[in-house]
């Protein structure tokens, strides 16, 4: 297969493709192109540059995207991008020529109207919308060839305590998502067959639906449909796409003495000017954007339990209060535990991320105590067991489960809700302790739906959230460990499998710290953010946000149980009449509250001491905090429009995405069946039909696609399920 797609790609370099095809410069970002019925379709280009500038625990980043028109016809580019699931972005500024435009937060309505009237009209114009909290979509109206248009955003994010090393994420790919089917699809529609949505050029979206009616009831809330996932490098987009798409530059301010600084995930250089900071960026300058940047570094200090920033302006005092869980104290008795192992085996798992899940569970299982019983389930198109009730952690029983294990195969869809309902139905064994490990890509369209199903069926389990894979779902898995009152922990199956596996085998434990409660005194505290405070876990942290009205000094109590017994911690704050720095302090307070909301949206949860709360209500509120606050939401968005007119024919424009590579590690099996044929329509230039040299293309690029329709094979594991359950009786 490998030999084939390099034939292809070398040809369709000698193929004749017309002048709209002429050699795209370097700096340009390479050449994304494929071929239907002899006409050549060329994807825009990108560059991508980050810097983030972190500050102890706060960081601001800034993402600039050029995007570039290799053609020679305007078009109207889209892409379809990722960032921190936490990340306030409250800026945007547009770049075309000598024109540098500031883009207003509006409504999302008043935001696609502005856009599409300056579409319409020939503007330059770009418009930034929020699909997910991590999912974005940026969509550029008349991009000129020869005139690169640049967008640049900023927000700012915590960065957070994992396993005694702060840890930095830096998303770029954006995975493809499973559809099941009858999500999100009203009552009386015809639902769509479950799998990816693919980018359809005829239409600008996936599965034929527009993006303006993709919005449907379903149940309490509202779910959108996905948007068209873009072309694939090497999937259904054959062609050359630039290997150094995205530069990569952090500042680290720490406050204190830095220890080590490291990223599992791509090489890099570090320097250190003085022992409390750092600046590090890619080792080669640049990369391609087929996996998430991880950093994670440590502090030589010695650590606090608990540390404040605040500010104040017109709005108001703003805090954000860091903690930190106390040293657990040895416990002569160890509850027994009921460990359930729920394994993704859908075909985004296919390859390195089944494997890395099997290194997981060979590490665990053989660290489970003797007082402990297990279960092991998988699931794709539906969910088997391993065993018909618990098993003890015997050598034998563990022996037995290691053998099914490592017959799992990754194949199918990906339909969570079974997982969660046969991991969770059982009653809990007497005087045991449930807890709960789910290892997945998280790569499904229904966040919603599963969120609200995990809520209520959890009871008193914990759920440990474990994403496999290098550009996984981290909006759908760090909510997943929220509301399971567990953790998120992420393996890359790039890594050294058995250390990873190893090291997040160990961290399966009971929280340090639960049941926090916190006594404001005379702060007079509003809106605090989390609204439920969650567990602590060793080597964790976490952040409590909100407002106060009262500056000068205060003294606060945080109460909590270790193991069962209450603890207290008293602290003594300042809190300032006027402030000269921590601007980020109020964006990440009012995105940490947008994230509650939307919470009590996805799963339907209401306030604590409200008796019940309106979905209509709980929308307004979010906009009006996108409002006030400059953010990027699901009903408000960024647009910026030029003052010159640079397209005179703006009618017969067509709209294109920007191709995207295909995950590292993940295979075809993770995209379902191929998009429907990419077509550029009768907008663009080149010849009317094949050149007798372009049939030799076009049958190679028939045979390559016609590869990748893989099918769902049978299921095995039903088979492999009862081979187990005989050999344990």
């Amino acid at each position: 297969m490998k030999k084939l797609k390099a034939l292809l790609i070398g040809l369709l370099a000698w193929i004749p493709l017309g002048g709209a095809l002429a050699v795209v410069p370097d700096d340009l970002g390479g050449r994304i192109e494929a071929t239907v019925d002899g006409k050549p379709v060329t994807f825009p280009l990108l560059k991508t540059d980050i810097d983030a500038d972190v500050q102890g625990d706060l960081a601001t980043v800034t993402v600039t995207q050029t995007f570039a028109n290799p053609l020679n016809q305007a078009v109207n580019a889209t892409y379809l991008f990722p960032l921190n699931e936490t990340a306030a972005v409250n800026a945007m500024v547009m770049e075309v020529g000598d024109e540098r435009v500031q883009a207003k937060i509006q409504r999302i309505e008043e935001a696609r109207a502005t856009f599409q009237k300056a579409q319409s009209e020939g503007r330059s114009a770009a418009l930034l919308t929020q699909y997910r909290p991590n999912m974005f979509t940026q969509d550029i109206a008349n991009l000129m060839p020869g005139l690169p248009v640049k967008v640049t955003l900023k927000y700012a994010q915590t960065v957070p305590r994992v396993d005694g090393s702060y840890e930095l994420v830096i998303p770029l790919v954006v995975g493809p998502r499973y559809q099941p089917q009858g999500a999100g699809v009203a009552p009386g529609e015809a639902a769509p067959r479950g799998g990816v949505q693919h980018w359809d050029a005829k239409t600008g979206t996936s599965g034929g639906a527009t993006r303006a009616d993709s919005r449907t009831a379903y149940g309490q809330w509202e779910v959108e449909q996905l948007p068209a996932y873009p072309p694939v490098f090497e999937l259904n987009a054959p062609g050359q796409i630039d290997p150094e798409r995205v530069g990569l530059a952090i500042h680290i301010n720490a406050g204190m003495a830095i220890g080590a600084i490291e990223s599992r995930t791509h090489p890099i250089t570090t320097q250190t000017p003085d022992q409390g900071k750092a600046e590090v960026r890619l080792t080669g300058g640049r990369t391609l954007d087929n996996r998430d940047f991880v950093l994670r570094y440590t502090l030589a200090g010695t650590r606090t339990q608990a540390g404040l920033l605040a500010y104040r302006d017109p709005r108001g005092g703003f805090f954000s209060l860091l903690l930190e869980p106390p040293q657990a104290p040895a416990d002569a008795e160890i509850t027994p535990r009921e460990m359930v192992f729920v394994l993704d085996c859908s075909g985004s798992m296919d390859g390195l991320p089944i494997e890395a899940s099997k290194a997981f569970m060979r590490a665990a299982l053989r660290k489970l105590r003797p007082t402990d019983s297990f279960r092991i389930i998988r699931f794709s198109d539906s969910a088997n067991e391993f065993s018909a009730q618990p098993l003890p952690a015997t050598p034998q029983n563990i022996a037995a489960g290691l053998r099914y294990t490592d017959s799992l195969r990754g194949e199918g869809g990906t339909e969570m809700s079974a997982g969660i309902r046969q991991a969770l139905a059982p009653p809990v064994p007497s005087g045991a302790i449930r807890l709960v490990t789910f290892l997945t890509d998280g790569y499904i369209g229904n966040e919603a739906e599963i969120l609200a199903l995990l809520k209520a069926n959890l009871n008193d389990a914990r759920l440990y959230a474990f994403g496999v894979g290098t550009g996984v779902n981290r909006y759908l898995l760090s909510e997943m460990g929220k509301v399971g009152r567990g953790f998120t922990r992420y393996m890359d199956p790039t890594e050294d499998l058995e250390k990873v596996a190893g090291e997040l085998a160990d961290r399966l434990q009971s929280p340090v710290l639960t049941d926090i409660q916190i006594d404001w005194g005379g702060m007079e505290v509003s809106e605090p953010s989390p609204d439920r405070i969650p567990d602590l876990f060793a080597g964790q942290s976490l952040r409590i946000q909100g407002r106060y009205n009262r500056p000068g000094p205060h003294e606060i109590t945080v109460r909590g149980l270790v193991h069962g017994r209450p603890a207290t911690l008293p602290l003594k704050i300042e809190l300032p009449e006027t402030s000269t720095q921590g601007e980020a302090v109020p964006i990440v307070w009012a995105r940490s509250v947008i994230g509650d909301l939307q919470y009590q949206l996805t799963t339907g949860r209401q306030q604590p001491g409200v008796e019940s709360v309106n979905a209509d209500a709980l929308k307004q509120r979010i906009t009006d905090l996108g409002l006030n606050f400059a953010l990027v939401t699901p009903w408000t968005a960024f647009v910026a429009v030029s003052e010159k007119i640079y397209n005179p024919d703006p009618a017969k424009t067509p709209t294109l995405p920007v191709a995207v590579p295909q995950v590292k590690g993940t295979t075809e099996k993770a995209y379902g069946e191929p998009a429907a044929p990419i077509t550029g329509g009768g907008a663009f230039t080149g010849h009317g039909g094949p050149e007798p040299e372009t049939w030799v293309g076009l049958l190679l690029m028939g045979l390559l696609l016609a590869s990748f329709l893989v099918r769902h094979r049978p299921n095995r594991f039903a088979e492999a399920t009862d081979d187990f359950r005989t050999e344990l009786a």
